[in-house]
């Protein structure tokens, strides 16, 4: 391992989203707190309780993830793609890196940008809910390896993208709907046949309730089901994005 290329990598890849704190962090100070307003007090008032808590704290798990889950995804997605269209990634390809100094240089920062924007929700949503977390260690270890995931997904689909078009498909069409229809707003429990059956086919619902498990303290799944799953689409992303690096699928062209 090439420990001071790797430092390199990590250090650039991390100032790169930090130069743009509008984007990085002022974006999910806003919409945690539109979310708050719209779902929180309008659909609070009507929904005293979810599983035995309070509705407004019910959410703060899955918008935790929302905004957690996303920008892992966006900072190693718009950085690699960004590099292809450019050519700079030749760069990184005949500097001395190995795959495995370019994976943990990409993904660590990935799991620290989303991370940070994690920990701004969850601030943000104390001020309104109160600063309690029933498991806090398993919120970090549960939080980093649902931003090392969707930072290797990102990974992965910006180096198999060759337009803009390609690469939004994942987060529009797949990411974005599996998390708004992962109990990020409700409970599977609350859901009649078959839609409960349905919802429990979605894996962002695993994610979501291991979340608020270490959170609230309650899930409508087992937590090690959460990190299971997590886990091991995790795994299946990391041998695809290795394999992509090391072969230079689509990067050397």
């Amino acid at each position: 391992m090439n420990a001071i290329g790797f430092r390199t990598l990590f250090v650039k890849e991390t100032r790169r989203f930090l130069r743009v704190p509008g984007q990085t962090l002022a974006q999910p100070i806003v919409t945690t707190a539109l979310y708050f307003l719209v779902f929180g007090y309008a659909l609070g008032g009507r929904v005293r309780e979810v599983d035995g808590v309070s509705y407004i704290r019910f959410i703060v798990p899955g918008l935790m993830l929302l905004g957690l889950s996303q920008n892992a995804f966006l900072n190693t997605s718009s950085s690699m793609f960004i590099a292809k269209m450019q050519g700079t990634i030749v760069d990184l390809l005949v500097a001395p890196l190995g795959v495995v100094d370019l994976l943990l240089a990409f993904i660590l920062a990935a799991v620290l940008r989303g991370m940070l924007v994690g920990g701004i929700v969850w601030l943000i949503s104390a001020l309104f809910t109160g600063f309690s977390v029933s498991h806090p260690v398993w919120v970090l270890i549960f939080g980093a390896l649902v931003g090392a995931t969707f930072g290797l997904v990102g990974l992965a689909v910006a180096i198999w993208s060759d337009k803009f078009e390609q690469l939004n498909i994942v987060p529009t069409f797949i990411i974005t709907p599996l998390t708004f229809l992962g109990g990020v707003f409700y409970s599977a429990n609350m859901l009649p046949p078959p839609w409960s059956y349905v919802s429990r086919v979605n894996p962002v619902l695993y994610m979501v309730e291991g979340l608020r498990y270490g959170v609230v303290g309650t899930s409508s799944s087992s937590p090690w089901l959460g990190l299971a799953v997590t886990a091991g689409i995790g795994i299946v992303s990391l041998a695809i994005a290795s394999w992509m690096l090391a072969t230079g699928y689509k990067l050397r062209s």
